[in-house]
């Protein structure tokens, strides 16, 4: 079983930063998600699009005929005002977003329908990061009303995007861990701004950032603490870097890492105490 890191560092009294334990590797309560009754109705609104739309007589379905399942899918299932919430053929810089879902004046996200006979593309995501980037809508919803992706948009030079989840509502079995991420889209939660932390635990387990963590000082002093205790060896920072990069840039075969398993401790008895044990020791045939 895999030991997280702070939990090794400790064991072996590795001091790092209270920051560093409080960002990456405790559970901190957010805003509550939606109550439980609550996601159980989802989740039977989910079951019921699915059974309508998603259960294999529909196989081809137009564009404009998908923007009918979902008109359905963000009312009944997220739970949006039809008009009021739900804002059709948004323009933006003379050109139409299907929808831009906004509450209480805000844009919330905004979502881009396919047709249900289409994959979703590259083309697609690239067409729905610049209605985003065009308008300064941080989120987007990209679908054929049966995958949902949902992507950050990320407002740096170049325009790019990050994908946060994505789903197949066509798979009955993972309906249960589709309203588990959908609960985020849900109006109650959006009102209550809970993509940050959403995104914030995205960017926390980001490949890129998860590197750096693994390449920082307080690590790889946790590192060294680790090999002097089984190896009994001291190794300089710099070695121990070149190869977490060779870890980074390799292909490794899972296969073959080695478990890390802690050395034994081998406790040496007091030469008193083992003399004292020796004569406390009677023989059973001593009264003999």
């Amino acid at each position: 079983m895999a030991i997280p890191l702070l939990t090794v560092c400790r064991k072996i009294k590795c001091n790092l930063p209270i920051s560093f334990g409080l960002s990456l590797f405790s559970s901190t309560k957010t805003n509550s998600m939606l109550t439980a009754l609550k996601q159980q109705k989802l989740l039977q609104s989910l079951k019921a699009y699915r059974k309508d739309f998603l259960d294999g007589n529909i196989t081809e379905l137009d564009e404009s005929g998908t923007r009918i399942m979902i008109n359905r899918f963000l009312s009944d299932v997220l739970g949006y005002k039809q008009l009021e919430e739900i804002k059709t053929e948004y323009m933006i810089k003379g050109t139409y977003a299907d929808y831009v879902i906004q509450v209480n004046k805000t844009r919330h996200f905004l979502v881009e329908v396919k047709a249900l006979s289409f994959q979703l593309s590259e083309k697609h995501l690239r067409q729905t990061v610049n209605y985003g980037a065009n308008e300064g809508i941080e989120y987007a919803l990209l679908t054929n009303g049966k995958n949902f992706e949902f992507y950050k948009i990320i407002f740096e030079q170049p325009i790019s995007s990050r994908l946060i989840f994505a789903l197949d509502l066509s798979d009955a079995s993972t309906l249960k861990n589709a309203a588990d991420h959908l609960q985020h889209l849900h109006k109650e939660s959006v009102v209550k701004n809970l993509f940050k932390p959403l995104w914030n635990k995205c960017e926390a387990t980001d490949p890129y950032n998860i590197a750096g963590i693994i390449c920082s000082e307080p690590v790889l002093q946790c590192i060294k603490k680790l090999i002097k205790t089984r190896y009994n060896e001291k190794c300089d920072a710099d070695i121990i870097l070149g190869s977490v990069h060779k870890i980074l840039t390799d292909k490794m075969d899972v296969g073959l890492i080695k478990p890390f398993k802690s050395a034994k401790v081998r406790v040496k008895k007091d030469k008193k105490n083992v003399e004292a044990e020796i004569k406390t020791e009677v023989p059973a045939d001593s009264e003999l």
